[in-house]
């Protein structure tokens, strides 16, 4: 649940940037950085919340907020509470913890084989001696 959650607050964001839908402030197309944020936004949020390629868009997300943060924020103060940058910050450490734990059970990634979790914890096949 954490997964989907955090992935559609993210789809959110970025669908408010790019087609101004909730009330977002919509950006123009191309401008950086804020439309290509936001098309990270969008698409490695969607990403995340099916729970296909989750690692590597969570990693992609993570530093994506990293980026916002001390480029945007961080010149203004260091402190997020001053700065304005606590969602970017808790947008940041959310999907690297997502990174490192995987995508969990209900994800594509999970059907299709690709977690880690899988590849650990399969029964070890013994050879056949010859």
């Amino acid at each position: 649940m954490y997964r989907i959650v955090l992935g559609l607050l993210f789809v959110c964001h970025g669908a408010g940037t790019i087609f101004g839908l909730f009330g977002g402030k919509q950006s123009a197309f191309g401008a950086w950085p804020g439309w290509w944020a936001a098309a990270i936004q969008l698409v490695g949020g969607a990403l995340v919340l099916i729970g296909l390629f989750t690692r590597v868009a969570a990693l992609l997300c993570s530093g994506s907020m990293a980026y916002a943060y001390f480029t945007v924020h961080m010149p203004k103060s260091f402190f997020p509470i001053l700065n304005g940058g606590e969602a970017s910050v808790q947008f940041c450490w959310a999907f690297l913890l997502l990174a490192f734990l995987g995508p969990g059970i209900w994800s594509i990634d999970r059907m299709l084989g690709r977690s880690a979790a899988i590849r650990v914890n399969a029964p070890v096949r013994q050879a056949a001696e010859a």
